[in-house]
């Protein structure tokens, strides 16, 4: 028999991605009910009972968001009011107004959203965008001052200021009045601002509770427009601008925010704003459907479209955008201005009407949006590499990564930060030496994982520092980094298990691959937009085949994936972003996919997206426990073969034998096997070749019977 292990001879796969699947218990009768009672498919009905609705009325609110009866926002923000008679007057008395806006896309779509509708209103209006390289996020005292040597009279924070009590004591000082528009958590103390407009400040039952910096922007740009009587042609700009700032900065798409996206989706394509149609060109971004869309309304009651009877939308969408067109085609590019460029590149994109300016400022984006990209590509391969030296080992004692090196630019280390997360599956904290001897440094993290919670434990070892339970940014004197990292090791081990370090993966249904096709993708339509709060549904197949594999860009696997269902193999291609160190994949693995569809030389088909592969349960259940007997004999094309389990080195090892001594060997996961008389002659082939595949499935076929 063959004696020497397989993994001697033969080289596996790369590792596979490492993941906590959790699927959600199906209830297909409560499924089927609930279709029937909302005329909707049992597939739909499942997913939305996924998301927690369990009634005919929250279906209805959710899958024709028009429907929803919203309360004046006069009613829900206090501050309002208020803040609608200062920029009045303001108005009225030309008295200058400054934005002080935020340098990610949502602040920066917030800037061109006031700015837009204030000039358009006939104020004086300008704006500042503090320094990302040499300020940091906010509001701070050097454009308070400056703007007062201006002679502004009022300031207006979007995305920011909420936390800002300094500079806004400093703007009270000087005689100038304050409105923060915000969305960011409430510090123990609010600035003395005049006005303070943030969701987080209002009732948790809010529809608008959700929104981000930009919506609130946009409701009070189009309150101000209403009480002017002026919203002729000042709506759907707005909107544009509200929707790429609300998908960009991974806001929930759900309540109000769900209503207006889907709107905007649908106006974006034929937007009459410059820079939104030049970013789209420049994008390569192309909208899909029939020419239908619903109407664009106010922020309140009033202007609202959309008729208030139960209306399941159509299976045929309307002409439109899809939150990932702006995810992954719109948004990085204004994104990447912020990141590692001028803000004010894309102010003069979003606020231009000559369409040769836009043009030349989107592409102005595209160039520095490459050239973001080509910087995270080089930082994530440096930090892999440190990571795999340093630290890997001890990963799993540790439970938090701190990674700091020199010479890397803080504008994107945000971004890497996120991919090693999805690579290691714990949270990371990841920085870069700055000239004065400092650290500066952003954080990412795990669902169990709190930043701020754990910035705030590291507090005494920090200069600034602030974020949320996911991502976060800090400082610190280069000479507290061991004692940073040893303190954040403590807190990680407080509230992490080793079962939390693997990236959890949610999983709404299993599909076989003979139920995917248009009719299933078109009735999924009604979901969208999918984004933060409700995911593109995610399916999984078991047991599928690796028919063809190959590394196509920069580091994706294309594959060709089939499953026999009552005797038929149905084939689908498939791609996985960004998993070319985990190929080869296995001949037979369970899948976890998102739809797609595809569009090429004018066809248009459904494609895979994977984002999860394991082993097949049942291969794993046999090698982690081979069943009693651990051999057996079984037949397969007229002949008779043996096969069993064996311990071979570490692992456990099929061996399946023919009548002529002849013995195909493999281990899990392996892509390589063994065939011979013994392991000295003995020949590497490719087990994921049909002769040998449909053999070995047989093999495991009889075991599984007999155990």
């Amino acid at each position: 028999m063959l004696d020497r292990p397989v993994s001697e001879l033969s080289k596996p796969h790369r590792r596979l991605p490492d993941q906590r699947w959790q699927i959600y218990p199906q209830k297909p009768e409560f499924a089927q009910n609930l279709a029937a009672l909302t005329n909707i498919s049992p597939i739909v009905s499942q997913l939305l009972i996924n998301r927690g609705m369990e009634t005919p009325e929250q279906v209805q609110a959710f899958l024709n968001p028009e429907s929803l009866v919203l309360p004046s926002p006069l009613e829900d923000f206090p501050d309002l009011a208020i803040s609608l008679e200062l920029l009045q007057n303001a108005i009225a008395s030309q008295t200058k107004i400054a934005i002080c806006g935020d340098y990610d896309a949502d602040g920066m779509t917030s800037t061109a959203l006031l700015l837009r509708s204030l000039r358009t209103l006939g104020a004086q209006v300008d704006y500042a965008i503090p320094s990302r390289m040499h300020e940091g996020y906010g509001i701070n005292k050097r454009i308070v001052e400056e703007f007062h040597g201006e002679g502004v009279g009022l300031i207006l924070t979007v995305d920011n200021g909420i936390s800002a009590f300094e500079p806004v004591a400093r703007a009270t000082e000087l005689g100038l009045a304050v409105i923060i528009t915000d969305h960011h958590d409430i510090p123990q103390k609010l600035p003395p601002a005049n006005a303070i407009l943030n969701p987080k400040l209002i009732a948790e039952s809010s529809p608008y509770r959700g929104v981000a910096g930009v919506g609130v922007a946009y409701i009070l740009a189009v309150s101000l427009a209403q009480q002017l009587g002026k919203t002729k042609g000042l709506i759907q700009p707005m909107l544009a601008l509200f929707t790429l700032g609300t998908i960009a900065d991974l806001a929930p798409l759900t309540g109000v925010n769900r209503r207006w996206v889907k709107r905007g989706l649908q106006h974006l394509p034929k937007s009459n704003l410059a820079g939104v149609q030049a970013l789209i060109q420049v994008g390569g971004v192309q909208a899909r459907g029939d020419e239908k869309a619903g109407g664009a309304g106010g922020a309140g009651g009033a202007g609202e479209a959309g008729e208030k009877k139960f209306n399941i939308p159509n299976s045929s969408n309307p002409k439109s955008l899809k939150p990932e067109d702006i995810g992954f085609r719109l948004g990085p590019r204004i994104n990447a201005i912020g990141r590692i460029g001028n803000p004010q590149t894309v102010i003069e994109l979003l606020t231009t009407d000559d369409m040769g300016v836009a043009l030349e400022r989107a592409m102005q984006c595209e160039q520095i949006n490459a050239s973001r990209q080509l910087m995270c590509e080089q930082i994530e391969q440096e930090a892999i590499a440190y990571v795999e030296t340093e630290f890997v080992a001890s990963l799993q004692q540790d439970r938090v990564l701190i990674v700091v090196q020199p010479n890397w630019h803080h504008g994107v280390i945000g971004i890497v930060a996120s991919r090693l997360v999805e690579r290691y599956g714990v949270p990371v904290f990841i920085g870069t030496y700055e000239d004065e001897g400092d650290i500066r440094g952003s954080a990412r993290s795990i669902p169990e994982f709190h930043v701020f919670e754990a910035l705030e434990y590291c507090h005494d070892l920090l200069g600034k520092f602030g974020g949320h339970k996911a991502a976060g940014g800090f400082s610190l004197p280069a000479e507290n980094l061991q004692v940073l990292r040893s303190r954040l090791i403590e807190f990680a081990n407080q509230c992490l298990e080793p079962q939390h370090l693997k990236p959890l993966l949610k999983i709404d249904a299993e599909v076989n691959l003979n139920h995917i096709n248009q009719q299933l993708y078109q009735q999924l339509n009604a979901l969208h937009p999918c984004g933060m709060d409700n995911p593109d549904p995610v399916f999984w197949t078991p047991n599928v085949k690796v028919v063809e594999q190959k590394i196509v860009g920069k580091g994706h696997i294309k594959l060709t994936i089939a499953q026999t269902v009552n005797n038929q193999e149905y084939i689908i291609k498939a791609i996985a972003w960004r998993w070319g160190d985990y190929f080869r994949l296995p001949p037979r693995v369970d899948i976890a996919y998102k739809l797609r569809e595809n569009y090429f030389n004018g066809n248009t088909t459904i494609e895979l997206e994977l984002i999860g592969v394991r082993l097949p349960i049942q291969l794993q259940q046999f090698f982690a426990s081979p069943p009693t007997p651990s051999s057996t004999t079984f037949e397969y094309n007229q002949r008779q073969y043996t096969c069993g389990f064996y311990k071979n080195g570490i692992e456990a090892e099929l061996r399946i034998k023919n009548s002529e001594g002849k013995v195909l060997a493999m281990q899990p996961g392996h892509i390589i096997g063994l065939l011979g008389t013994n392991r000295q002659n003995a020949k590497e082939v490719d087990i994921s070749q049909p002769q040998y595949d449909s053999i070995i499935q047989a093999a495991l076929q009889a075991l599984s019977v007999r155990s």
